[in-house]
């Protein structure tokens, strides 16, 4: 992994008043829906998430996946495996995903149930708390379990502000909490890998600097989708300019004078995956 050091830091007021909160509703919590995108298993896993969630039951899962390479991911997912934790891996477009959530959630909840039944207690509805950075699916998730709209959602980090508890058709209760992330991140390589992904504001790392981070990506591990999208042969970083230049003559971000408008090249770099333009692809490795 890469571990240049950043001083990046965000961390809106809303998000440690989260952690408060989490902290004192975790009594009442019976498992946890631990959300990381599936093109960033690395960057996008909260890094002291035990000190929130404490011993509580986890289940890992892994959104966006019709967006992943999965070839890539899959090895993520074994990563996680080994470490002890159950994962699912989903595509928020599809209901069998809801399915197998509940049924892993009703697997791991099982003993709370036993012990109900053998009180002779009907079934507890239990109460799950859904938890990741910004823009990781939560609300789409939850939208699913509920089969109905009752979160908002948003393709850009921030959309909820506040906890709240939301019923679901499958006899789970959610609790929705806002997008975390840690106070100041650190490594410069998850920091742009987020921001990659939209997971943190737009205006918090240079743009241009984000766009050429993807551009390298790309090059490194998906060439193909250089030459077709941006007419690439490869990346070269040493005329970042000519690269410009070639992207924009392709995309048609011409100027007055046949200048190239570089803002709107770096732009439309970070919007290609925003808007899923550009899939398939996992730019956080264990080999590396």
């Amino acid at each position: 992994m890469n571990e240049n050091k950043t001083n990046i830091n965000w961390f809106p007021g809303h998000m440690q008043k989260t952690k408060r909160q989490i902290g004192e509703l975790l009594p009442l919590i019976d498992v946890v829906y631990e959300l990381i995108d599936s093109r960033i298993p690395y960057s996008s896993k909260i890094v002291d998430i035990e000190k929130t969630i404490k011993n509580k039951p986890r289940i890992l899962i892994m959104t966006k996946k019709d967006l992943c390479d999965m070839d890539v991911t899959l090895k993520w997912k074994k990563y996680y495996e080994n470490k002890g934790y159950r994962v699912v891996m989903i595509d928020n477009t599809l209901n069998n995903a809801v399915s197998e959530i509940v049924n892993v959630t009703n697997e791991m909840t099982s003993d709370i149930q036993k012990k109900r039944e053998d009180k002779g207690l009907a079934k507890k509805e239990i109460r799950a708390l859904v938890i990741g950075i910004p823009n990781v699916g939560k609300s789409t998730l939850i939208n699913r379990l509920a089969g109905k709209k009752v979160a908002t959602i948003g393709n850009n980090p921030g959309v909820t502000k506040s906890l709240s508890w939301l019923k679901t058709s499958s006899n789970i209760l959610l609790l929705d909490s806002p997008g975390i992330l840690w106070p100041k991140l650190a490594d410069e390589e998850g920091a742009l890998n987020l921001a990659s992904l939209s997971a943190i504001p737009r205006d918090i790392l240079p743009v241009d600097k984000v766009a050429i981070h993807i551009l390298n990506k790309l090059g490194k591990y998906y060439p193909q989708v250089l030459k077709e999208r941006y007419n690439l042969d490869s990346m070269d970083n040493d005329d970042i300019v000519e690269v410009y230049e070639t992207i924009g003559r392709r995309i048609g971000a011409v100027i007055s004078g046949g200048e190239i408008d570089y803002d709107r090249v770096s732009k439309t770099i970070l919007e290609d995956i925003k808007d899923e333009r550009i899939k398939n692809i996992t730019f956080d490795r264990i080999d590396d």
